[in-house]
């Protein structure tokens, strides 16, 4: 995959997307990912946004889920999916950034999220983007695994 020049565009996934999220999810994770009814119910919803990332509108680079709820002021980025061979190219970044805005557009004050205590790549994309660690789940995952929870307060 060539290294993006200008870096990826994001916008609001639509139900016509349904097949490169999941597409997408399959390539991302190998545990806990997202149903192609999850990810339908989610492009439905009000209290959910999935973002995508693109180099085109034909290859999607990375996803988000974002979550928020009704009388809260915490949004939770749900997962941040980035394909394999367009990792370390900034759409991670991209999609945090997105969320962050999005979230703040939003009302929320803060955005939080889990990820696994053995991910050093992202645990290092959060801290670089100002999330914190203010937590830790024991068996969070599938696989038995523990989880970091992070917070990034949204000025």
């Amino acid at each position: 995959m060539p290294t993006l020049a200008a870096g990826p565009r994001v916008r609001r996934a639509a139900a016509a997307d349904l097949d490169d999220l999941v597409a997408l999810e399959q390539r991302s994770f190998s545990s806990d990912r997202l149903s192609r009814a999850q990810y339908r119910r989610h492009l439905d919803s009000d209290s959910a946004l999935v973002l995508v990332a693109s180099a085109d509108h034909r290859l999607f680079l990375g996803s988000a889920v974002l979550f928020f709820r009704k009388r809260s002021a915490v949004a939770r980025l749900y997962s941040l999916a980035t394909r394999p061979e367009a990792r370390g190219q900034g759409v991670g970044a991209t999609l945090l950034e997105a969320a962050a805005t999005t979230a703040r557009r939003r009302g929320s004050r803060a955005l939080r999220l889990e990820v696994r205590t053995d991910n050093a790549a992202a645990i290092a994309l959060y801290e670089r983007h100002g999330f914190r660690r203010i937590g830790r789940y024991a068996q969070y995952y599938e696989d038995g695994a523990d989880a970091w929870r992070y917070e990034k307060t949204l000025d």
